[in-house]
């Protein structure tokens, strides 16, 4: 096989598709896109019945590999290129047909970014991660270059509100933790969404009041780097062996 060009395809899982650049980037560069649409999907194997004790022995989580076996979970996440229509669309109201139905849901993790022009793919310069509290009427907000993403956080709350007809408190949380370089944005909303839904909201008891702080939070961003790469590598090596 000959070297891969950056837009050429590389895994695809699901309904996300990863290309030659998100590979790339992945490696010590800004997170596109589609390295944080897949880890929403994924992150290792399910256990049929999973416990607390699963939790703290297995690194697996989101979308299809683990909200599935919380049927009473009524957690979404959003999808970065969603999070960016909402922003951009004046009426976020027209987008209901097009958005999941958050009529029971209870929490909704929205990663988003600073990109104001639509026209160019991939903008932006910076991620940050927010998490929206249906049930108590508040959005959180975790940015690893605090206060960078504050008015894009204020607009995204303030569509959330609409779509949602319910008044948001926006929570721009302070002590979350800071990246040290330029690049690792992406991965912080990818390591803090993993901690907020696996170590608080789904370890909750009903009716259970959670702290949704995340100060002294410890981020390795080379080491949930390499995790995403070591995940992606098994799928295209198990890909490569069924097809031969």
């Amino acid at each position: 096989m000959g070297k891969l060009k950056p837009e050429d395809p590389y895994l695809s899982y699901f309904d996300v598709r990863l290309m030659k650049e998100d590979i790339d980037t992945l490696k010590d560069d800004w997170l596109t896109d589609n390295s944080i649409a897949f880890w929403e999907e994924y992150e290792c194997c399910p256990l049929p019945n999973p416990t607390r004790a699963d939790l703290d022995a297995t690194p697996r989580y989101l979308e299809r590999e683990y909200l599935t076996q919380y049927p009473n979970a009524h957690i979404v996440l959003l999808r970065p290129s969603m999070s960016f229509m909402l922003v951009q669309t004046p009426d976020p109201l027209t987008l209901k047909e097009a958005l999941p139905d958050f009529s029971r849901t209870s929490h909704i993790f929205l990663p988003i970014n600073d990109c104001r022009n639509p026209a160019i793919a991939e903008g932006g310069s910076h991620w940050s991660l927010l998490l929206v509290s249906v049930v108590d009427g508040v959005a959180f907000h975790y940015d690893s270059m605090h206060p960078s993403n504050a008015s894009s956080a204020a607009l995204t709350a303030e569509k959330m509100s609409t779509l949602l007809g319910k008044k948001l408190i926006l929570k721009d949380l302070e002590d979350s933790p800071q990246q040290e370089n330029s690049s690792d944005c992406g991965v912080f909303v990818c390591i803090l969404m993993k901690h907020l839904l696996l170590g608080k909201l789904l370890r909750a008891a009903r009716g259970e009041k959670i702290g949704m702080s995340m100060a002294n939070k410890q981020v390795d961003a080379n080491k949930v780097r390499k995790e995403m790469l070591g995940i992606i590598e098994n799928f295209r090596r198990e890909g490569e062996r069924r097809r031969r």
